[in-house]
């Protein structure tokens, strides 16, 4: 037990002292030393959740892996270790889950002298995974390599701007698990999500500005922050929507303005109170039946000078899935000028009634996908999913 503890903590101690860019580096030397890893790589999500990246240095010598169909893509959905037996060989590759409070970052794959040996390490190595997760997360602040290992493509500024403004992509706490999900991935303009969670309540804000690249993000950019800087003065919802809703009007004077479902849930209670500012639609799964929640549309932030907003209020119930899209979901036509609409909406969130809340909205918006065919879409598509357990 000793020697295990102690092998642990070298490769805690490694990762919590190496630069920031230099975190595969020291993994990769304690992995050797201690565990005799035969080699040691790490894989991040790119920004349309479709492949793996590898981390490495420039020229990059590791090709991308498949999300979907790969082994590395299997322990990252099912976000727990998978161990891959390459045929012809003594060596195995164990494919570990790089996450952070639920928010799926990528894969760790380490290649160990022999299926006993991964047997016997594979706790201590996952638990290596997530102390990795943590340390990538931190080192975001003062490094670019991860951010550029995520990427697939070329990012446009305004997708550049929206990314760097979201809390995550997925959570996870006893009382609820929360997925959400942007595309075009590598050129969104102006949809975007935020929550932020306390020891009672969970705030949840979808929003869809209007416009296009940069304008788009722009606004975007100065909605959230006047919604965070109210939630974070203690105000309610409806006192955040007023004050973001002032912000938004001085600066642009009604010319743009910014559509935005907010809600403020108890995590006790499930009670929740919801300001409804626009276009974002609120659809329920519950036991079994798809439902549109309706609230009484208010006006957008920035429309108007000095909006007053109301809060509505309901409840969700233990093993409710709420879904949340905006716009350039609901409203995208197939080649045929067919909106895809709620009818569409509620079948796909029943085909993906068994996939955990992060895998929903990408599987939403792949079948959004097949509805437009192969035309270009011309607006933001954004999904977010929450389930819902309660206390």
């Amino acid at each position: 037990m000793t020697t295990i503890t102690n092998r642990f903590v070298a490769a805690e101690r490694a990762l919590r002292t190496a630069a920031p860019h230099q975190l595969l580096d020291a993994v990769r030397r304690v992995l050797t030393d201690q565990y005799a890893a035969d080699s040691v790589e790490l894989f991040l999500a790119d920004y349309g959740l479709t492949v793996l990246q590898p981390v490495s240095e420039l020229p990059h010598t590791l090709q991308p892996v498949s999300v979907h169909n790969s082994p590395a893509g299997r322990a990252f959905g099912a976000q727990e270790p998978y161990v891959e037996i390459p045929s012809g060989g003594h060596l195995v590759r164990a494919h570990l889950p790089v996450t952070v409070r639920g928010d799926r970052l990528g894969v760790l794959t380490v290649t160990l002298p022999d299926a006993e040996q991964a047997e016997a390490s594979l706790g201590e190595l996952a638990e290596i995974a997530q102390v990795l997760g943590h340390e990538v997360y931190v080192a975001e602040r003062d490094t670019d390599v991860y951010l550029q290992a995520r990427r697939r493509d070329r990012l446009t500024l305004a997708a550049e701007m929206q990314w760097q403004l979201l809390p995550g992509r997925s959570c996870t706490r006893p009382e609820y698990e929360l997925g959400a999900q942007l595309e075009p991935a590598y050129a969104i303009f102006g949809d975007n999500f935020d929550w932020s969670a306390s020891a009672d309540r969970l705030s949840l804000y979808v929003t869809n500005g209007m416009g296009e690249g940069i304008e788009a993000s722009l606004l975007t950019n100065l909605a959230i922050n006047a919604l965070r800087n109210a939630r974070r003065a203690g105000l309610s919802v409806d006192d955040q929507a007023a004050l973001a809703d002032q912000a938004v009007y001085a600066h642009y004077r009604g010319r743009c303005y910014l559509s935005v479902l907010m809600l403020d849930f108890d995590l006790a209670t499930g009670r929740v109170r919801a300001v409804d500012a626009g276009s974002p639609q609120m659809l329920r799964l519950r036991r079994g039946a798809v439902e549109r929640v309706p609230f009484d549309a208010q006006l957008p932030l920035g429309m108007f000078e000095e909006t007053d907003y109301v809060i509505q209020e309901f409840r969700v119930e233990p093993g409710d899935r709420l879904v949340f899209v905006s716009d350039g979901v609901y409203d995208v036509a197939s080649p045929g000028g067919e909106a895809y609409g709620d009818v569409a909406l509620a079948r796909a969130i029943q085909s993906t009634r068994l996939l955990p809340a992060a895998e929903v909205p990408r599987a939403i918006l792949r079948e959004l996908t097949g509805h437009r065919g192969e035309s270009t879409p011309d607006d933001d598509a954004l999904v977010v999913c929450l389930d819902w357990r309660g206390r």
